[in-house]
């Protein structure tokens, strides 16, 4: 996740050392606006529908005039991320070659298994804290402890909007400087690449900054970013270059999305992309419902009309929604808190959902998200030693659950690999341990990222409560309730499922799996017992919480 100094340059890094070059030539940017005019202040409200905002403007004459806008709720949410090479380790030691993304911000959280996706205030931090670079608090920290900087890497004061005359008052206004944009970005690439999350009714700005190949300095790849199956107005920020922005070496683009649909979705690398998906540029995003924040005393039927007053966020016009508004009579009642206090022995966090159902149907407790996915060792081979790719033999032997193979999908915390300067990186950061309290309830976000094969999940002593697919919940458009039990899910690339398991009548301490009846996936290359498989624990009801950083149940299960 986090590679350490550049090292020396030799003429396979020459170009990319040149990239680190003063900040008047570099072409690294971000954005993260504080206020918006959709978002003025910077900060997340609870929904209650949209409010009506005067907002005064001034004309060129110097007069004032007042206008007004819709405020949605939501927030401002930003993310930075690179693009360039790595390496991970499969569960039988072999270290693969990786083209793929890597955090730039939120790293604290996301060395914890948590989205690396921040509200601005959090995400414009200066890199610089006097003369110390806030950096050095996380390059080669082999724990999460070390990482301490949810902030933007790179992110400076702009002395050439002061008149150059240093960095005291100056603006953060993306101003970056390249060689710490460098130094954690090169042979950054993670698998999964970064989760994302945000809420219905934010405004997501995305950076990517496009750091080069260190294993493949000849290969002069662009990138860009495409979240497959969002409901996006701007064919601009789609990803797809034919349409869009391709990002070149040395360069940054931002990304702009509103967040108008819940669901789970996934966002990939779209240049070359049976060759970049293989070799790792993808990863999850999901989008929480507004449900989440209606508050106590507020119905949510009444406020999802309300927001179809709304041009932007209507129903029909620059998209259309996955899923009808609730039925009048599924939401008489408030259920913003959770039923009992036992799950977790709290009465202050608010129940969650999957999606805006009304009745409770997608309720959860904790949520898991899990992208299936599978690497073909020969090809990634190929793709680090200049030879030609063959994408017709392209045959997966490593089948992975958030970028490992069973036992490595149990092992808590990040996953690190040797990287080619001799240091440990952070590669794969997300366990997939599933920790349910006695009697709550599971969101499992799953979804099948891999470029050949059908994979095929299952559960057996949990049923499986299939609530949602392609980012679509599972009610028709008359409101008939359409989630379905099921021992087993199958998906093909480019699908996602939302799952809740439901712990309802189980000890704590008894243990499960969630793992693929296909044996040839049920193995780690040529050896047994590995492949798509992981571990469902019942954790005591007396416990606080689940441990956010090792994933487990905050006491040992006996």
């Amino acid at each position: 996740m986090f590679s350490t100094r550049l090292y020396r340059c030799g003429l396979a890094t020459l170009l990319l050392c040149a990239l680190a070059l003063p900040a008047a030539a570099q072409s690294f940017r971000v954005q993260c606006p504080s206020t918006t005019t959709l978002h003025p202040t910077d900060v997340t409200a609870n929904y209650t529908g949209p409010t009506i905002v005067p907002k005064t403007l001034t004309r060129v004459d110097g007069s004032t005039y007042t206008v007004n806008y819709t405020d949605n709720g939501g927030g401002i949410k930003c993310q930075q991320i690179s693009g360039g090479d790595g390496f991970a380790t499969m569960a039988d030691g072999t270290p693969l070659y990786l083209f793929g993304f890597g955090p730039l911000s939120g790293m604290a959280d996301q060395v914890s298994g948590l989205p690396g996706t921040q509200p601005a205030h959090v995400f414009n931090q200066s890199n610089l804290l006097g003369s110390t670079v806030i950096p050095d608090v996380f390059i080669g920290a082999p724990t999460p402890t070390g990482y301490t900087f949810n902030g933007a890497v790179g992110l400076v004061p702009d002395v050439e909007a002061n008149n150059g005359t240093g960095t005291a008052g100056a603006p953060l206004s993306g101003h970056v400087d390249p060689r710490l944009i460098m130094d954690v970005g090169v042979m950054n690439a993670n698998m999964p690449a970064p989760l994302m999350a945000i809420d219905e009714d934010d405004e997501f700005f995305q950076t990517l900054t496009n750091v080069g190949q260190v294993k493949r300095p000849a290969l002069f790849e662009q990138h860009t970013e495409h979240f497959h199956g969002y409901p996006k107005a701007a064919t601009f920020y789609d990803g797809v270059p034919d349409a869009s922005v391709a990002i070149n070496i040395g360069g940054s683009f931002s990304y702009y999305y509103l967040a108008p649909d819940a669901g789970t979705y996934f966002w990939h690398c779209h240049i070359s992309p049976p060759e970049h998906l293989q070799m790792g540029m993808v990863g999850q995003l999901f989008v929480r419902p507004r449900q989440n924040r209606v508050p106590l005393g507020h119905e949510l039927y009444s406020s999802l009309m309300l927001q179809q007053g709304d041009l932007r966020t209507r129903c029909g016009t620059d998209f259309e929604c996955s899923s009808p508004l609730p039925p009048v009579n599924h939401v008489q009642q408030t259920i913003n808190t959770r039923v009992t206090d036992t799950k977790t022995n709290t009465s202050t966090q608010p129940q969650m959902y999957a999606y805006n159902d009304g009745d409770g149907t997608t309720a959860y407790d904790v949520e898991y998200p899990i992208q299936i996915h599978g690497f073909d060792p020969n090809f990634h081979f190929v793709g680090m030693t200049f030879n030609p790719e063959s994408f017709s033999d392209i045959k997966d032997k490593y089948f992975l659950l958030n970028g490992r193979s069973y036992p490595d999908t149990v092992q808590p915390g990040s996953m690190t690999t040797q990287s080619t300067d001799g240091t440990m990186h952070s590669s794969q950061p997300l366990p997939t341990i599933i920790n349910i309290p006695v009697g709550g309830k599971a969101l499992l976000r799953i979804a099948d990222l891999d470029v050949t094969e059908y994979q095929t999940l299952a559960s057996l002593g949990i049923a499986m409560r299939v609530v949602g697919l392609n980012a679509r919940l599972l009610r028709e458009l008359a409101g008939n309730d359409m989630t379905y039990r099921t021992n087993s899910i199958t998906l093909a690339g480019g699908e996602s499922l939302d799952v809740i398991l439901d712990a309802t009548g189980l000890a704590a301490g008894q243990k499960f799996y969630l793992y693929t009846p296909n044996l040839d996936h049920l193995a780690n290359d040529a050896e047994n017992f590995g492949g798509l498989m992981t571990e469902i624990n019942i954790c005591p009801a007396n416990l606080p919480n689940i441990d956010p950083q090792t994933k487990l149940c905050a006491k040992k299960i006996i």
